[in-house]
């Protein structure tokens, strides 16, 4: 992907993939730091700033993107079988240990998705599938048939 391609958006009502990741990476280290014991809103997050054009280039969206993975996957780490019923806070709001996971998870897909959907959007004719090209399903499915049997 071009650097240029981070910053585009369809309209001013739209995110570019650089605000979506800025605002994934602020959601990660406000809701994964400290996970078990403190609030997962942390006085420290500016949401609003999280929407606001401030990366510039595709080495520090990447470093970002990376960085928000790493505290999530390090706070899920740490998080035992018998954490997954204990009630932490969001926003003041109590949730399991299970639905505050599953909150999160869901919240990524959707980003993910408006990402995948940009560069979509962005690269045209030369996208590639992520997934079974259109029109393949049958011979995707047979070839797994058969690795699989």
């Amino acid at each position: 992907m071009a650097e240029e391609h981070i910053h585009w958006s369809l309209n001013e009502a739209s995110n570019s993939i650089a605000v979506i990741v800025k605002h994934l990476y602020g959601n990660m280290v406000s809701r994964w730091t400290n996970f078990l014991t403190s609030d997962g809103e942390k006085p420290t997050r500016d949401r609003d700033q999280e929407f606001e054009e401030t990366i510039y280039s595709l080495q520090e969206l990447r470093n970002t993107w990376e960085n928000g993975w790493k505290v999530l996957f390090q706070a899920l780490h740490e998080v035992s079988g018998d954490d997954l019923l204990k009630t932490i806070l969001i926003r003041s709001e109590e949730h399991t240990v299970i639905d505050a996971i599953e909150r999160q998870l869901a919240h990524y897909a959707y980003h993910v998705g408006q990402i995948v959907y940009i560069g979509k959007q962005v690269k045209g004719e030369d996208w590639e599938t992520l997934s079974i090209p259109r029109g393949k399903s049958e011979a995707y499915l047979e070839e797994m048939r058969r690795k699989y049997k």
